[in-house]
């Protein structure tokens, strides 16, 4: 008997990992991809980019109470390559993202909801700017790879969009995020 419930209490702590699935973000193969488009009635005279934005740290969740969450630096976005990087990435930082005021990106995970076979809804908080909004993700898996996007407005977190030329070229106020985060 005794040695049946010594058994039985091994096998059952020897199951607690296979529960456990909180795994770290591999920073290496993580990456986000914001799309920052133009707008504005001379719009064709500006510029649309793409910023790729590290993660710093953080992990996923996907046991019985799944959640994620993550950390970027605004100082470690950078705007691709382009004929005005060096002005554009200034601008970014210091007029738009203010880094040396607020330097972090946080998301953290509230509800996740299942949409089907390696598809979920993701709500969550993404403190950007000194503000904290609630934000709706979708997001895919292919494996270990978690694949998704998401729209903000820079407005809803005290960002105003750059304009040039009296407003007639201007970035627009919504943002599409594309990530791609992998776990070790």
């Amino acid at each position: 008997m005794r040695s049946t419930i010594v058994s039985s209490l091994i096998w059952l702590f020897g199951m607690v990992p296979a529960f456990a699935r909180e795994r770290q973000i591999d920073l290496e193969r993580s990456m986000l991809i914001v799309h920052v488009q133009k707008s504005g009635l001379l719009s064709a005279a500006g510029h649309e980019h793409t910023v790729m934005a590290p993660i710093a740290d953080g992990s996923i969740d996907d046991g019985n109470e799944p959640r994620v969450n993550f950390r970027g630096m605004s100082s470690t976005m950078t705007d691709q390559p382009e004929e005005h990087q060096s002005q554009v990435q200034h601008t970014m930082q210091e007029r738009v993202l203010e880094s040396g005021r607020y330097s972090e990106i946080r998301f953290t995970s509230q509800a996740i909801k299942s949409t089907g076979d390696g598809r979920w809804i993701v709500v969550g908080d993404l403190s950007l700017h000194g503000q904290v909004r609630k934000i709706q993700v979708t997001v895919s898996r292919l494996q270990e790879i978690y694949i998704g996007e998401a729209t903000i407005k820079q407005t809803d977190f005290g960002i105003q969009p750059v304009s040039a030329a009296g407003g007639t070229i201007k970035v627009k106020n919504e943002l599409k995020i594309n990530f791609t985060i992998a776990t070790k």
